[in-house]
């Protein structure tokens, strides 16, 4: 971004402007992953002309770092909302798999947000400008998790949660390729017997 137009998107039309581009290549991301974010879909989402996408961010890798940053730190700030109404108490295995679940899978159980979901993490791979961010991201992620098992009555160290990680995404990615699949069952079932 020129210093003329960062000026321009430091004024509150411009973030305002700005904030309404991320949030449409958001959508877009979650809805189709990364090859949905294009110019001009982003634009038509977000309501703004075509050259606002060129102006306000330096290339269309700017705008999906962008985006995939809005969308974890929704779900990381969705999920302290959840920590936040938990109380310390003991849980039980099925309530305490279900909160993991929600923050490593997300709310809706459906296969095709799954599998987007899947499909974005695996994407990001092969975009090593986001390897920072998904890294930040995912420390944020184990921490929200240690806190959730702590907040149950369950402590855990580090080297088990991310045990128990590599197990829901192994349970969820050989789901993701059966006949009649049910990732979130499956790694449920999993997760449910690894903390039996």
């Amino acid at each position: 971004m020129t210093s003329e137009s960062s000026s321009t998107a430091s004024t509150p039309k411009g973030e305002r402007r700005r904030a309404a581009l991320v949030s449409a290549a958001a959508e877009l991301l979650t809805e189709g992953g990364f090859e949905a974010i294009r110019h001009r879909a982003v634009a038509d989402r977000a309501g703004l002309p075509l050259a606002s996408t060129t102006y306000y961010f330096d290339s269309l890798d700017d705008l999906i770092a962008a985006a995939m940053e809005h969308y974890g730190r929704s779900e990381l700030a969705r999920g302290r909302e959840q920590l936040a109404r938990l109380s310390i108490e003991h849980r039980g295995v099925d309530t305490l798999v279900e909160l993991v679940l929600d923050q490593l899978l997300g709310e809706d159980p459906d296969y095709e947000a799954v599998l987007l979901r899947y499909e974005r993490l695996v994407a990001t791979g092969r975009r090593p400008y986001l390897r920072p961010l998904m890294r930040t991201l995912a420390v944020e992620l184990r921490e929200l998790l240690t806190e959730i098992f702590v907040k149950s009555g369950v402590p855990i160290d580090p080297r088990r949660l991310e045990q128990l990680v590599a197990l829901v995404d192994g349970a969820v990615v050989n789901a993701l390729i059966e006949v009649n699949p049910d990732p979130r069952a499956a790694a449920a079932r999993m997760l449910r017997d690894a903390l039996s």
